[in-house]
This record gives C-alpha cells, structure tokens and sequence, in this order.
C-alpha cells in the first residue's frame, strides 16, 4: 500500500511537517513522487518510519538514528529486538515507580509501613538506567562488566544519608574546580582538593580505589565528548583541567 505525506502523518500520529522534515535531513526518503509533486511512501518506507520513531521514544537523537539505520550492517530484526528489550526496561521501571507511589500512599494513609531505603528505590534504578543508557558501554569496555554490577549494587543498597552525602560531594566536586580553574594551576592546592573530593565521591561507587583507575576515569572525561559537555558546563576546559589535577594527585603525570 502506498501513501502521500498526508495519509502516512495521520496514520503514524506525526505531522506531515516532520515527514518533510525527515526527508529534507535524508533520515526518511519517500519511494518516489508522482507526477503532481506529491511524496509517495511504500511499505519500506513505513517500516522506516516506525523504526525512527521507536528510536525517538528511547531518547535518541535524530543524527544518532541516521547515522544507525543508513549503516550498512543494520538489520531492521536485529533493532526490533533491540526495540523491544528497551522498551521492557521502560516499562520495568516505570512499574517500579508506580509500586513504590502506591506504597508510599498506602503508608501516608496509614495501611502500612514504608522504610526510608523503600522510598528511593525507584529513584536509584531509574539513575542506573539512564546512567547504563548514556554511559554504559564505555563503561564496561573500560572497566568490565563486575566493576560495573558491583557499582550499581552499591548505588542500590545506599542509604538515604549516604546517597544525600554522595550528592553533596558531586556538588563541591564542580564548585572547588571552578575556584581551582581560577588559579590555572592544577597541582595547586584547590585543584587537588578537587581532585581529593572526586576521589572520596567515586569510592561511594567503586568496592575498591587504584590510582590508575581514578586516572584513567579522567582521562575518559576528556575522551568522551560527553563527560567532557557535562564538566565543560561548569567552565570551559574544565574536564581537562580536573584530568591534569587528578594526574597529579594520583601520579600519574
């Protein structure tokens, strides 16, 4: 079956805006168009269209899509299923978060109990899995798979004060390097009581500490373009200058 940009919109529940969109970036090429100007999408294209959308309910961006459905291993079965352990992952969590309001109610109308651990359950498992999904693969490539499960169990069992504490440590972390960044000098004595609090920060996380590793972390904040954007928020360079100051904190230099 064939449609025009129209009948395909409001049959996929988009705007005939975004399927124009779509093939003026090239993620969406209509099959052809006929001899009034018209976009005509065929079976294909819809199959397409319904694998971009997918990925735009994970949270993927429009570039991430193209540059994964035009390459030339991808297997539109392959992203199905891939689709599909997502999407349970999703609804894993969104279950967990609805048992724990129910709980929560439950306790606030005085039916039962609820532990302090109980009531950020739901919370500590959504971070694991968005950390998983931005974060993950590097991750575990680096450091392996055990280091990573005992982190997330670690995250999973903290206590409410622990996790407040952990979270506070993030904060002085980012405010002690952008006062150390002002000196320009990261073997100084702010920049490596930044370095000091990012060590006592990720040791919430990690069952043991090494040098290297702790080195090694920072040198993937420069490497990867996205730890850098989220220490680059704090100041421009910033990613650099806490890999330079952790060098010298742990010697690595």
């Amino acid at each position: 079956m064939e449609y025009t940009v129209q009948k395909l919109a409001k049959l996929a529940g988009v705007s005939s805006r975004t399927l124009r969109y779509y093939d003026e970036i090239g993620i969406l090429k209509p099959a052809r168009t006929n001899s009034s100007g018209y976009r005509i999408y065929g079976q294909q294209e819809v199959d397409g269209l319904q694998q971009i959308l997918f990925y735009r309910e994970l949270g993927v961006s429009l570039d991430q899509i193209k540059e994964i459905i035009t390459a030339p291993a991808f297997d539109a079965a392959d992203a199905l299923k891939e689709h599909r352990e997502k999407l349970l992952e999703k609804r894993k969590q969104l279950d967990l978060l609805i048992t724990n309001v129910e709980k929560t109610i439950a306790s606030a109308e005085g039916r039962t109990t609820m532990s302090d651990k109980e009531k950020f359950e739901g919370f500590k498992k959504k971070m694991i899995e968005d950390n998983e999904k931005q974060y993950g693969k590097e991750i575990r490539e680096k450091y392996g798979n055990e280091m990573v499960d005992n982190s997330n169990a670690k995250l999973m069992n903290m206590t409410q004060e622990e996790h407040g504490a952990v979270t506070q440590l993030a904060e002085e972390v980012n405010s002690t390097l952008a006062q150390a960044m002002e000196t320009g000098d990261p073997a100084g004595g702010l920049a490596q009581k930044a370095a000091d609090l990012h060590k006592q920060w990720i040791t919430f996380y990690w069952n043991e500490y090494s040098k290297e590793a702790h080195a090694g972390l920072a040198e993937m904040y420069v490497a990867d373009e996205r730890f850098k954007a989220y220490y680059d928020k704090i100041r421009p360079g910033a990613a650099e200058f806490l890999r330079d100051a952790i060098n010298v904190y742990t010697g690595q230099q």
